[in-house]
């Protein structure tokens, strides 16, 4: 019984950690898998929003269907167009 008590107390503060150190902040600069990269994080302005790439890859965290579509054009590895239309979060429905 103590063994899983202590297995317990482990797994707690190994998922407390994670949450308050890894899972806070994104990963503006993915790990290259070796092919080299362009990276553009030049901010575009435009007349009414301007954004820029700050790592972030999926329509959860974009707050407006402008931004998830300035990721996709001007941001590398993004994962919001599945079928490569060109329109992003297509099936979001806060969008």
């Amino acid at each position: 019984m103590k063994k899983i008590i202590l297995v317990a107390l482990i797994g707690f503060g190994a998922w407390n950690y994670y949450t308050k150190n890894v899972d806070s902040t994104p990963n503006p600069m993915p790990r290259s898998s070796g092919i080299a990269e362009t990276r553009r994080e030049a901010p575009v302005h435009t007349s009414q929003t301007s954004f820029r790439c700050d790592g972030r890859q999926h329509c959860s965290q974009m707050t407006s269907r402008a931004e998830a579509e300035f990721f996709i054009r001007n941001c590398p590895n993004t994962k919001m167009d599945g079928d490569r239309d060109g329109i992003p979060c297509e099936n979001d429905s806060r969008f």
